[in-house]
């Protein structure tokens, strides 16, 4: 827990010291980075028989649950994207 939080305030101490700098490739790199480990998350619970037995015993239930969690966190991160890029907090601002 501790290693998580100061990795958190070590990129608060970066992004406050690079604010001014144009950072063109930051938004492609994150975005690769949580791909990657969404990736990452599918190849270790696939590779745990456990989960995969238990994936299959709950069937059409779990995945419904799951796509709908899947689908109404990317509708609201949408949303939520937009909202903060219409208010000069989003993309293209770099004060």
């Amino acid at each position: 827990m501790v290693v998580i939080i100061s990795m958190i305030l070590l990129g608060i101490v970066a992004g406050y010291f690079l604010r001014r700098r144009k950072l063109r490739y930051l938004d492609n790199i994150v975005m690769g980075i949580i791909w990657l480990l969404l990736f990452l998350l599918g190849v270790e619970a696939g590779s745990d028989e456990r989960i995969v037995r238990w994936i299959a015993s709950l069937g059409m239930e779990a995945f419904t649950i799951s796509l709908g969690g899947v689908a109404g966190s990317s509708v609201l991160s949408l949303i939520l994207w937009r909202f903060t890029s219409k208010n000069g907090c989003g993309k293209g601002d770099r004060r």
